[in-house]
């Protein structure tokens, strides 16, 4: 099997084709959250495919049927030229204007010879205006001015003959398809409701996904399920929700039993250790015998240590405590050990963790630091999501291939800062612990000051 370096060398070796870059390109400008996503499932198909049949109907039938009601017009308009210039009319045209009238629907004038009107300014977009001026072109021939121009139900076409000019109103219903917007509309307010009625069915659906969501995002964070959370929705969110449960008390038994196993270990050893102290008194007081005291004693402060903490993990709720209080104290605790420590807190001052965990956790740090260093800074930002809290020293700080080492648990450095005769090993085992169990992290990296820093990152 390949190794991922070697992967990573071919990857870089073939670049990423045109395709992909725009699929790259297209993630990360769609929106991330599922509710999100679903509308534009319904959303984008919706407006797809009520412009195609919008397109399709304005161009086949919209602009079939005003291009007929035109040609009709228009065919009404050149038989009347012909009437007017092949018959003989009286004077003041009262016959052909009668026709036109009752037969044909328009009215007509017959003015005595001038000039056409300049030619008004074409809407952008007016498809009378447009098929009507074809129409006129093809089967008149004839100099002519058209007013199509505004929300008047007439259309005015003058037509310039030799001695005389028509002009000609004909009502706007009999050349162009006017009852067609009628259908958008239909259309879009039909096209409006079904979403709206998309939109509350998809809420729906989402809500029970969201439930289940901050339900684990709560068990994450050590934190009680919401009373609320029924497993709801259809049936794969139903058996997701089941299996989450099922989960949750399958690691909730398991957090009880390590705390009754260790419970019981602390027990029988304690009662060895108990044995251990009493033969020693018992055989009296010499400097061969101090090295099993202290023996006795680390394997006494393991115990205890690692007992108190999960034993903590598993019964203490989530609070709400005040961020600056809580540093304030590490930091005092610190100063105490001879150590300078400089505070500094930013956002909002409440949080909720497990205040004896948290507390435990911040103390850990800074008295790490306070033991291998002169100057401890405390920065604590609390802002958006996340809580960030940084602990800085100038101590001699930890190698780098050795800085994920030392959160295993009884780890212990050969030649540095936590190798001390009172450590116990746990300390950042118990750190890193607490911060998972808070849905969060621990990291150590190279500091500002010169030693090390120490990052503690929980979710606000």
């Amino acid at each position: 099997m390949a190794s991922i370096d070697s992967i990573r060398r071919e990857y870089e070796r073939y670049p990423p084709s045109g395709f992909r870059r725009f699929t790259r390109w297209f993630t990360k400008r769609i929106p991330t959250r599922l509710y999100a996503r679903a509308l534009l499932i319904i959303i984008i198909p919706m407006v797809l495919l009520q412009s195609v049949i919008a397109f399709v109907f304005m161009e086949r039938h919209w602009q079939t049927v005003t291009q007929r009601l035109s040609m009709a017009v228009t065919r009404d308009i050149a038989a009347i030229i012909d009437v007017l210039s092949t018959y003989p009319q009286d004077s003041d045209y009262d016959e052909i204007i009668r026709i036109a009238r009752e037969r044909l629907e328009l009215n007509i004038a017959i003015e005595p010879p001038g000039d056409l009107p300049a030619p008004r300014p074409k809407p952008f977009f007016s498809i009378l205006d447009q098929i009507l001026s074809e129409e006129i072109t093809r089967q008149v021939r004839l100099p002519f001015w058209i007013d199509t121009v505004g929300n008047s139900n007439i259309v005015e076409v003058r037509i310039k003959l030799e001695d005389k000019i028509l002009r000609v109103f004909a009502k706007r219903s009999q050349a162009y398809a006017s009852n067609t917007h009628i259908f958008l509309l239909w259309m879009v307010g039909t096209s409006l409701v079904l979403l709206v009625i998309a939109i509350l069915f998809l809420r729906g659906q989402i809500r029970p996904i969201l439930k289940l969501t901050q339900a684990a995002e709560s068990f994450g964070k050590g934190q009680r399920m919401p009373d609320d959370f029924r497993p709801r929705g259809a049936d794969e969110v139903r058996r997701a929700g089941i299996a989450f449960i099922k989960m949750r008390e399958r690691i909730e038994r398991q957090l009880e039993q390590r705390t009754a196993m260790l419970s019981g270990v602390s027990h029988d050893l304690r009662t060895i250790l108990t044995r251990f102290r009493l033969q020693l008194a018992l055989v009296g007081d010499g400097p061969e015998l101090d090295g099993l005291n202290k023996d006795i004693d680390d394997m006494q402060s393991m115990l205890d240590s690692y007992l108190s903490f999960a034993r903590g993990e598993a019964e203490e709720d989530v609070g709400t405590v005040s961020l600056n209080n809580v540093v304030e104290k590490v930091a005092a605790d610190g100063r105490l050990r001879g150590a300078t420590v400089s505070v500094s807190v930013q956002g909002d001052d409440e949080i909720n963790v497990r205040p004896n965990a948290f507390d435990r956790l911040l103390t850990n740090l800074v008295s790490n630091a306070c033991r291998h260093a002169d100057e401890v800074s405390i920065e604590a930002v609390n802002r958006g999501r996340w809580l960030t809290i940084n602990i800085d020293d100038d101590g001699p700080g930890i190698p780098a291939d050795a800085r994920e080492d030392v959160f295993r648990p009884f780890y212990r450095l050969d030649a540095a800062r936590n190798q001390d005769e009172t450590g116990t090993g746990l300390g950042l085992a118990i750190v890193r612990d607490i911060a998972r169990s808070h849905g969060g992290d621990v990291t150590l990296s190279d500091s500002a000051m010169g030693g090390l820093r120490a990052t503690v990152r929980l979710p606000a």
